[in-house]
């Protein structure tokens, strides 16, 4: 017993180590070839970094216990109750409560609350944004009862989203993308995917690699819409003298210890409405006992203990050693190519590591067998947010529009929604939607006003935002490109096998 333990506590903690280790060299590399700086506080770094790793293992192991069982077990059950009113409001409520308390998206609303003048104040933006979210779920659920193609919801969609920005306000357009990129973070993109695996599992003639995935990218699609209709019918751009940052409250001065535990606890109320949702759904509506409650206690009490290990290290370590290198970066004399690549590899790096993408790699890798292997569905991810930072970056110092780019990718996007094949494009649209949170959110956000404020003629608050929005933008279009050509090579390899293929596996490969 103990030295199985021990070897489950090794391989998470050399899974987390192997997580970081791109962020980690990329950091070393930099810091020694082109700043030439020793870190200022490197005690603080190394210390940071053992609590991320210490932390993303924690969560990985929640995941397996709580969150994906949560997800599958209350889908199975609502599909085996057979009430289709009692499914959808379950996805609503659960997509809306996660949403809500989702980190990430805190962030953003102060953000455009600040973009606003106050206009646009961060509570509203979240429970808009959440609202939705919860509804795009609801359609999205619909979808995989009546065994729809995801293509013909999600390019209509994408259709109002590029109408959309054609006559959205310039101050919220990178806002609306960068806030699609943050809903489905670190809590509920794993929900999401679980729920709509578990669902596609359950209902008879339903694919889970065909029909599971794509709940995540329709909760991404719902706030770039919500919030770009909302400034074409009532934005106001605000006086720059009259423009106050919103930041949350200053907290008040505690002992450390009572800090820490604070801490702690507004990382456990995060996930409380989560909570109450599945205890309403199970004791009030289903009228059956949890199947394991002591296994949810412990798997969510791991997921908020490795949530907050994760950020409390990001603070201390990584995100100030961002800020440093990214101000070191931006000295005179440094060249843009030095920054290009700095974007490349730091997005890369950084989206290895993302929590909700891990989420998302494991259930891909287990719903296909292995046959779409998680590590090389993240390193195709990580490649895309790279190549979509450096096209953010090559935006910001061009100075054009972010529209000029964004309405051509995402049409070129739709086409290939069109062209790929059927079990490929719901991944690729869920990969857009979670490369974007917890650790490189912030460090991009920096990169980008950064450069806002080192390049002449750019505003900091309109081009130095909507690096994010790229970075989801290139994974669905490297993933699309994968699944076509693997496709094409498999069919031209293997012509002959592929007239046993029963009609279903014809489908799913797109035949």
């Amino acid at each position: 017993m103990a030295v199985a333990l021990i070897h489950a506590v090794r391989e998470l903690l050399y899974d987390a180590a192997r997580d970081l280790a791109p962020t980690l060299i990329v950091v070393v590399i930099f810091q020694a070839f082109f700043i030439q700086h020793m870190p200022d506080n490197p005690v603080a770094l190394i210390g940071g970094f053992a609590v991320v790793l210490l932390g993303l293992a924690l969560f990985v192991k929640g995941l397996d216990v709580a969150i994906f069982p949560i997800g599958e077990t209350m889908a199975y059950d609502y599909a085996r109750r057979g009430s289709f009113l009692w499914l959808m409001l379950f996805a609503f409520s659960i997509s809306f409560a996660s949403v809500a308390a989702e980190p990430a998206l805190m962030a953003v609303a102060y953000k455009a609350e600040a973009v606003s003048g106050g206009s646009m104040g961060a509570l509203t933006l979240r429970m808009v944004a959440a609202l939705g979210v919860g509804l795009a779920v609801m359609v999205g659920v619909w979808r995989i009862v009546r065994g729809h193609t995801i293509a013909h919801y999600l390019i209509p969609g994408y259709l109002i989203v590029i109408i959309s920005t054609a006559f959205a306000p310039p101050e919220l357009v990178g806002l609306a993308f960068d806030s699609g990129g943050v809903v489905a973070s670190t809590v509920t993109a794993p929900l999401l995917a679980a729920l709509g695996v578990g669902l596609a599992m359950t209902i008879s003639g339903r694919n889970p690699m065909l029909d599971g995935f794509g709940l995540i990218a329709f909760g991404a699609l719902a706030p770039m819409i919500i919030i770009q209709i909302y400034g074409i019918l009532f934005f106001l751009p605000a006086d720059q003298a009259a423009i106050a940052v919103a930041l949350p409250p200053e907290a008040q001065h505690l002992h450390p210890a009572l800090e820490i535990l604070t801490d702690f606890l507004h990382m456990v109320r995060n996930l409380l409405p989560i909570i109450a949702v599945v205890l309403l759904s199970s004791y009030v509506i289903l009228r059956r006992p949890l199947a394991n409650p002591k296994g949810l206690a412990v798997g969510m009490l791991l997921v908020a203990l490795g949530l907050y290990m994760f950020d409390e290290g990001l603070q201390v370590g990584l995100f100030p050693l961002g800020e440093e290198m990214t101000r070191g970066l931006m000295r005179d004399g440094v060249s843009m190519w030095v920054l290009y690549l700095y974007g490349f590899l730091i997005g890369f790096a950084t989206t290895m590591a993302e929590p909700a993408l891990i989420a998302l790699s494991i259930k891909a890798d287990k719903v296909s067998v292995g046959q779409l292997n998680g590590m090389w569905l993240r390193s195709l991810v990580s490649v895309g947010v790279g190549i979509g930072i450096v096209i953010g970056c090559a935006r910001i110092v061009d100075g054009t529009n972010i529209a000029y780019w964004l309405i051509p990718g995402y049409l070129l996007v739709l086409a290939m929604a069109k062209l790929a094949p059927r079990f490929i494009v719901p991944i690729a649209f869920d990969c857009g939607g979670v490369t974007t949170s917890t650790v490189t959110v912030p460090l991009v956000t920096a990169l980008g006003v950064g450069l806002a404020e080192r390049t002449p003629g750019r505003d900091p608050m309109i081009d130095g935002f909507g690096l994010i929005a790229f970075a989801s933008l290139l994974p669905m279009i490297i993933v699309m490109s994968y699944g076509m050509l693997a496709h094409w090579w498999l069919h031209r390899r293997s012509s002959p096998q592929e007239e046993a293929l029963t009609p279903a596996a014809r489908a799913a490969s797109g035949d």
